[in-house]
């Protein structure tokens, strides 16, 4: 949705009436959302208000019941996953999903297999350029690395396919503020490369820090959206956004960490 009233551009990700069901129960109703490129837009939300059902949708992990997914324009409902990985859309779901029994290198050239062995390696040291702590770490097995460590493996599996669009569900799930302040960043840094960036935040400081704009979804629906500088200048107002919707509640900005 835009918050200028402008016809937004066709260049990257766009939600239009998007409706999925899950467990014979509507989960999303009506999503309307714009993901422009060259830009980090947030999509806040407590737990339960529909955030991952809207990420495994547009990777095509769970079927669209009504409405649309396009990407430059272009429809994406209903394709296979590796077919919207192949069109350009890399989703980063929460959890770290990685192959755990082989190392670094070794995943980031599973993610990489399918294109030559030049382009390859130009991705994979591109990945590598934003997370240089890597390189030391390439032949370590995955499951012996931190959690951080795993995020920025997973994120440069992502990063490696050179997607026009990359959606990361919880960057900040389980990490330490150190960590996360180091990952964060690396966000913009890719939107500003051109990419159309999509971060799913369950604590609005993470996501404002590092996006343009900013959605917050309550009860499966997009309640409110602003300029992310305006709701980090008034948090009260982003609490009052929260409270709109069918999910009432203050806006998490703190969490605890172990």
């Amino acid at each position: 949705m835009s918050t200028t009233g402008e016809t937004p551009s066709t260049s990257g990700l766009r939600l239009r009436g998007l409706r999925v069901a899950r467990g014979g129960r509507e989960v999303l109703h009506g999503v309307d959302l714009d993901v422009p490129a060259g830009e980090v837009t947030a999509l806040l939300g407590a737990n339960g208000a529909g955030k991952s059902s809207l990420v495994l949708a547009v990777g095509g992990l769970v079927p669209v019941t009504a409405g649309e997914v396009s990407l430059g324009g272009r429809p994406i409902t209903g394709l296979r996953p590796e077919r919207i990985r192949r069109r350009g859309v890399a989703v980063v779901p929460e959890g770290r999903r990685l192959l755990r029994t082989l190392t670094v290198g070794e995943n980031l050239e599973v993610a990489t297999s399918s294109v030559p062995k030049q382009a390859a390696k130009d991705r994979i040291e591109g990945a590598l350029e934003l997370f240089p702590e890597l390189r030391e770490r390439w032949t370590q097995v995955a499951s012996t690395l931190s959690g951080g460590q795993q995020q920025m493996v997973v994120l440069a599996q992502a990063l490696a396919g050179r997607p026009e669009v990359l959606v990361v569900d919880e960057l900040s799930l389980g990490l330490a503020p150190v960590v996360v302040r180091r990952l964060a960043p690396v966000l913009s840094t890719v939107a500003q490369a051109g990419t159309a960036v999509l971060l799913i935040e369950q604590f609005a400081h993470v996501a404002l820090a590092v996006s343009t704009t900013a959605h917050v979804l309550s009860g499966g629906c997009v309640i409110a959206s602003a300029a992310s500088r305006t709701w980090q200048n008034d948090p009260e107002a982003l609490s009052a956004a929260y409270a709109l919707g069918p999910a009432a509640g203050t806006a998490p900005t703190e969490r605890q960490r172990a």
